[in-house]
């Protein structure tokens, strides 16, 4: 984390093109050296895809160029127009949950993968469809984590940090006094109380927090994928870059078409399933370098 802080103030002295290009040459290093991080992050996405030898280090390699996309896009998220921003970002699937984002007068709980750049997808969101409220993990040192909240907060996004139960008393509170999207990165769990549900044909276990927070609500959950796209033409121009995000809204989930026994569980096999198939879609904008929680 250190050397992330290192990027950030070095990232300022840099115009946005700059840090983009080192950071992707960054990546291109990372993944010919090896290590045990690729190594996890290529076993991950193995058991996503099915893929090995050439075709997986292919795919690795793509995927540590998206990680550092995201990274780099964070660095100078802040130094956008929000013109540039909207540019960036393409709805999917906006149509089925524009009335219920329009007209809610409460939280409505999104659940997220580690995928393409949610912070920039955020920051769309708040500014054209509904304020946003999302839960980050605590990160050491301090500065880091602070120097996360400030980037989100200043293109709208506030920011609870990850404190366990604590923090989910506090969205109960905020979801029934407020409008928002409360968004929550569910499939790599924090919280040490997994739900075990199928996602590519094995047994992992993701966070129980979206079934669990949308139930206490009485507000339904939407599962919702990001990916990277290129992008071309005038899009590009007023983008200011070569990729563009999309923002795919999955169909919703309303807890009370789940019966009362085993909700969350039910619940949170139906948000898997639906981020499940997208990322197998899109494997290289999957940013699982973490270990992962796989059962077997």
């Amino acid at each position: 984390m250190n050397g992330f802080l290192t990027a950030w103030r070095v990232s300022r002295a840099l115009p946005v093109r700059a840090v983009r290009v080192v950071a992707e040459a960054g990546a291109t290093v990372v993944w010919r050296r090896g290590g045990r991080v690729v190594e996890r992050f290529e076993s991950n996405l193995a058991r996503v895809t099915g893929r090995s030898g050439e075709d997986l280090r292919s795919l690795s390699r793509d995927g540590l160029r998206s990680v550092a996309r995201y990274y780099a896009e964070a660095l100078t998220l802040g130094r956008l127009r929000g013109e540039q921003i909207d540019a960036r970002v393409r709805l999917e699937g906006y149509d089925a949950v524009e009335d219920l984002l329009a007209t809610t007068d409460r939280g409505v709980v999104a659940a997220l993968s580690h995928s393409g750049n949610w912070d920039l997808v955020g920051a769309y969101a708040a500014r054209h469809i509904i304020p946003v409220t999302a839960v980050a993990e605590v990160l050491k040192p301090a500065e880091v984590f602070e120097s996360f909240v400030q980037m989100r907060e200043n293109v709208g996004i506030h920011v609870l940090g990850h404190e366990g139960s604590s923090t989910f008393r506090r969205l109960i509170s905020l979801g029934r006094r407020e409008r928002a999207l409360i968004c929550l990165l569910a499939d790599r769990d924090l919280s040490g109380t997994g739900v075990e549900v199928d996602m590519w044909g094995e047994r992992v276990k993701v966070a129980p927090g979206p079934a669990a927070l949308a139930i206490a609500l009485r507000t339904p959950l939407l599962p919702i994928h990001v990916r990277y796209e290129r992008l071309t033409g005038q899009r590009r121009r007023a983008a200011g870059s070569p990729w563009g995000v999309v923002l795919d809204f999955c169909a919703p989930l309303n807890p009370d078409d789940f019966d009362d026994s085993g909700k969350v569980d039910a619940m949170s096999q139906a948000w898997a399933g639906a981020l499940a198939e997208r990322i197998a879609k899109h494997p290289e904008d999957w940013h699982m370098l973490q270990r992962f929680g796989w059962v077997s």
